[in-house]
């Protein structure tokens, strides 16, 4: 597998119909908004696990595509498979001792980890293992780094009061037959994350190739095809727009690239309420730079 050669900015648009596209904990599970301007937040960290999600279930943990960061497993499970591999104990002292014996065991670790788990050769990781070990390579910088998704409009979640047949307990049995419960809902939003990928970083730190990269896509535009559920409404990828640079090191700034995407709300729509009601736009490309649009 060929490591990739050029650099990528890209731009994610999603949206949501009567759904909680990522709730707050701290505020009882209400959808993520900028309190100052009302738009709408999805956090980078929910956005990769819906990534990591499909990859797991396309491969189904096929070699080279393990999911480090996956519910049940404990992450020092998967650092002491990397340990065993190269026949060395995964404890404090056992490693700083092997690291003496070897100097190259930092470069070996993290291949093994970057070459078996797509999530650490796409996103990278911190792994407290290596890092108690006294280790060089306990934090991996990923080659793909995602921001937070905002709402081009501001979104005005709303509570919606539900009841429910099934009590908690045969005491409250006994006084009623329902009982009541809430959950938050956005009406519509158009959600848009912007994201980058370093080749210079894959090329020196990961490995992340051009078969990766291609998953990676497939990964975003099917991101909640197989995550459907009743608090998260309706949900689908919308578009993806891509910018790939002539070379490693890239061609234009990416805040400019960022810019040349125009979402305009049409002019006879006051509130939005399905994708067809905004116009997307791309502008003419700088040199050196390539626009694909996926979607």
């Amino acid at each position: 597998m060929s490591v990739i050669k050029n650099r990528y900015e890209f731009v994610v648009l999603f949206d949501v119909e009567n759904g909680n596209p990522n709730g707050d904990p701290d505020a009882g599970n209400m959808p993520r908004i900028d309190p100052e301007s009302g738009h709408g937040l999805v956090t980078d960290v929910c956005l990769k696990r819906k990534i990591r999600n499909f990859i797991e279930t396309a491969k189904e943990d096929e070699p080279g595509f393990g999911i480090y960061i996956k519910e049940g497993v404990p992450l020092n499970t998967s650092d002491a498979k990397a340990c065993t591999a190269l026949g060395v104990k995964s404890d404090d002292k056992s490693l700083k001792a092997a690291k003496k014996n070897d100097p190259t065991l930092d470069v070996k670790l993290r291949d093994f980890m970057c070459q078996n788990y797509f999530d650490i050769r796409t996103f990278g990781a911190v792994m407290t293992t290596f890092v108690k070990g006294a280790l060089n390579c306990g934090q991996v910088r990923g080659p793909v780094q995602l921001g937070f998704a905002k709402s081009v409009d501001p979104v005005v979640p709303q509570e919606v009061t539900i009841t429910r047949v099934a009590i908690t307990t045969e005491a409250d049995a006994e006084k009623k037959g329902t009982e009541m419960g809430r959950k938050y809902i956005v009406p519509y939003g158009l959600y848009r994350c912007e994201g980058y990928i370093s080749a210079n970083l894959a090329r020196k730190s990961t490995g992340f190739s051009d078969s990766d990269l291609d998953l990676l896509w497939q990964a975003i535009l099917n991101m909640f095809e197989h995550d459907h559920s009743a608090a998260r409404g309706k949900m689908a990828v919308r578009e993806l727009i891509i910018f790939k640079h002539d070379s490693e090191l890239g061609n234009a700034p990416a805040h400019k690239l960022f810019e040349a995407v125009k979402i305009t709300r049409n002019e006879d729509v006051a509130l939005p309420r399905f994708y067809t009601d905004y116009s997307v736009c791309v502008d003419e490309m700088p040199a050196g730079v390539t626009c694909v649009r996926m979607g």
